[in-house]
């Protein structure tokens, strides 16, 4: 694929805004895969190179809360394996799925993951910070790990949402400790997901590296911003850009 200097302009100001968004209020994925989209790729191209921008930012975010010692390893091994296996499965059915076929689906799904990732009653205080795991929670944490694998593969945004949801609801854990498993689970679903797109030829290196770049960059500077305003600054920025992708689809449809 041809890149022009049009794509950069387009990819790089809003995988900051999604960098932005993702640190005060979470949701940045709304905002990068439809920037890729934007800058005319095809769906599968940007999914796939989202997904190489979404691994740098995810593992930066992953190592933090492992030096922090806040992710269970224990818990965190199984999940992974589990979170391979639904992201490769996601990944390869996404492949095989024809464009037309993606854009119903994006049409339908995008509007979903907003509303999850923008409606922070669904976020439970499932359990106790320090409880230790028992057989529940692993049974429910792996399952999470698979659903949410697959989804990720084959898509995407809304993932970590789905995930601290899920591990809330289903495995009890607390909103911290569950949010520190989920960058576990996003990070192996992000790697397996994109090594699958690689083999098939699918990543925009230049445009994807250029995008990590200016997402990380995002995430800095709004790491500084109080969390309780965050909704307040995400929200009117996920709904505007949401708008104007569902417009462009409903066009081009």
């Amino acid at each position: 694929m041809n890149l022009t200097p049009a794509a950069f302009l387009i990819v790089c100001p809003m995988l900051f805004l999604a960098g932005f968004v993702d640190a005060v209020g979470g949701g940045g994925g709304l905002i990068s895969l439809p920037a890729y989209l934007f800058a005319g790729l095809p769906i599968h191209n940007a999914i796939a190179t989202n997904k190489l921008s979404s691994a740098c930012g995810t593992s930066l975010a992953t190592v933090r809360f492992i030096r922090k010692r806040m992710v269970n390893l224990r818990l965190a091994v199984p999940t992974i394996i589990f979170a391979m296996l639904g992201s490769s499965a996601g990944a390869n059915l996404s492949l095989h799925t024809s464009e037309k076929v993606m854009k119903y689906v994006l049409f339908a799904v995008l509007p979903a993951a907003a509303f999850c990732v923008l409606n922070r009653h669904l976020f439970p205080d499932g359990g106790e910070e320090e409880k230790e795991p028992d057989k529940r929670t692993y049974f429910a944490a792996c399952v999470s790990a698979l659903i949410v694998g697959v989804y990720d593969g084959f898509y995407g945004p809304g993932t970590g949402t789905f995930l601290i949801i899920a591990l809330t609801v289903f495995a009890k854990l607390g909103i911290v400790r569950a949010n520190a498993q989920t960058k576990v689970i996003n990070l192996t679903t992000n790697i397996t997901s994109l090594v699958i797109f690689l083999r098939s030829g699918q990543v925009i290196f230049a445009l994807g590296l250029a995008g990590a770049v200016f997402n990380m960059l995002g995430n800095y500077a709004g790491s500084g911003l109080v969390m309780s305003k965050g909704s307040k600054i995400a929200r009117p920025m996920i709904l505007f850009v949401l708008a104007l992708l569902l417009v462009k689809t409903a066009v081009e449809m």
